[in-house]
């Protein structure tokens, strides 16, 4: 599935496939309105991973696919802008993606040198060289969240049997792994009883719930949070049926080759956000409290989560 950066004057809505489903594009203009599925030519937006000026070294700083690439630069910038501000002699710059596999495939190139990933990405990513130096975010806000319309009718997982259900990606972890192995503790079977369908985005898989594309839809709370301020009109017409327990948020993760030094400065940096007013402006931004010290050893206990997971629903990433 193709994505590109949308124009700022319009929300782009990607719908993917689940098991060989829809793919389709609507650009809405506001999103109450559907315009027709003629898909724009790819506008010039904003661009992540130049070369800044001068003569300090740029870093890059790749932030999985939360958003499209335009709300992400609108949501993660100030928090480059702060880093630069608060890191002597170094320079940094947003990378992002257009979507999860995309996003996956720089951590396995090993070419960035910061990442901000999913749990069960920051995984994937200690195999390929980075270790984790913070937590973005507290624990217990990284939940699944179910959402289905208000006038759906639907009370128990039960009633999605046969139904589609919208998730960002299959390697999503609060958005999709927990979700369905919520589903499968309810009597589901995930892979047989649902039509899953991965749509590229959070605001797609709850998008696709307000449209009636999906039944329901998975997502987490930062993201819920920012499309009821973003879309009050359609978030009215939708709730949160189920939520999932808690794991661990996302991590902030450094190469191993960096100098201890810039690792540790980005650190504190990032540990004093909610020290100042422009810091708590930046983390209110990103929806989120506060950044967390952290190390690789706190994310054990995802392993230990997507063992649980493989083995009673399906792999995460497929072969």
């Amino acid at each position: 599935m193709k994505f590109s950066p949308e124009p700022f004057n319009l929300r782009a809505i990607i719908y993917g496939t689940g098991r060989v489903f829809v793919c389709l594009t609507i650009l809405v203009v506001p999103v109450r309105m559907l315009s027709s599925c003629k898909q724009e030519p790819a506008p010039q937006g904003p661009r992540y991973s130049e070369k800044l000026s001068g003569d300090n070294p740029t870093f890059r700083f790749a932030v999985h696919p939360l958003y499209n690439p335009a709300k992400l630069s609108s949501v993660y910038q100030p928090l480059m802008d702060y880093l630069d501000s608060r890191v002597p002699s170094a320079k940094f710059a947003l990378e992002a993606s257009r979507d999860y596999a995309h996003f996956e495939k720089k951590i396995q190139e090993d070419k960035l040198e910061f990442l901000l990933p999913n749990p069960w990405q920051t995984l994937e990513a200690m195999k390929s060289g980075y270790e984790v130096i913070a937590m973005a975010g507290d624990p217990e806000d990284f939940r699944g969240l179910i959402i289905v319309r208000r006038d759906s009718g639907i009370q128990k997982p039960t009633e999605l049997k046969g139904k589609k259900v919208s998730y960002p990606a299959p390697t999503a972890l609060a958005a999709c792994i927990m979700p369905q192995y919520f589903l499968h503790t309810q009597g589901l079977n995930v892979m047989t009883d649902l039509e899953n369908c991965y749509v590229g985005s959070q605001e797609s898989s709850i998008m696709n719930v307000f449209l009636g594309q999906t039944s329901a839809g998975a997502t987490w709370p930062p993201p819920w949070r920012a499309f009821q301020k973003d879309h009050p009109y359609e978030a009215a017409e939708l709730k949160v049926m189920w939520e999932t327990p808690s794991l661990i948020s996302n991590s902030v993760m450094a190469r191993k080759d960096l100098a201890s030094r810039l690792k540790d400065q980005v650190r504190t940096a990032l540990l004093s956000l909610p020290e100042t007013p422009e810091g708590r402006a930046i983390l209110a931004g990103m929806e989120t409290r506060r950044f967390r010290a952290a190390t690789d050893a706190d994310y054990e206990v995802v392993h230990d989560y997507v063992v649980r997971f493989e083995k009673a629903v399906r792999p995460v990433k497929s072969k």
